[in-house]
């Protein structure tokens, strides 16, 4: 079992930066490949960024290459995801995702490949 904590998010205005942070515990988590999703209001959840277990692998959706980075810091159990440059259409509620993962370089970027979930955090940008 794993859980999953976000914290970082908030109101921002468009071309401003927030730096989302998800706490682990539960699981040694360097066995873990985490990710972040976000779902805006009346949309489907979505990929954002994915890291491998080690670290040595990212995968971004195409909205967050060259704006976001993700990052882990396996002594603290630990997650980030910062964002800069954002813009109104990154409005959504920002949700943390582990995954048990075999393989130490496999990244994962489908929902349904990922076995826990936090609660969310929001992030608003204003316009």
């Amino acid at each position: 079992q794993v859980q999953l904590v976000e914290s970082g998010g908030g109101l921002v205005q468009a071309g401003g930066s927030l730096r989302l942070s998800c706490a682990a515990s539960g699981r040694t988590f360097i066995s873990i490949a985490m990710g972040w999703f976000r779902q805006a209001p009346g949309k489907e959840r979505e990929f954002v960024a994915a890291i491998s277990r080690s670290g040595a692998n990212t995968n971004y959706a195409d909205s967050a290459k060259g704006r976001f980075t993700i990052s882990r810091d396996n002594a603290k159990n630990t997650v980030l995801l910062q964002m800069n440059s954002l813009k109104p259409e990154d409005t959504a509620v920002y949700y943390c995702a582990a995954a048990t993962a075999p393989l130490v370089a496999s990244v994962f970027f489908k929902a349904g490949q990922y076995n826990y979930w936090g609660q969310g955090t929001q992030v608003t940008v204003s316009s």
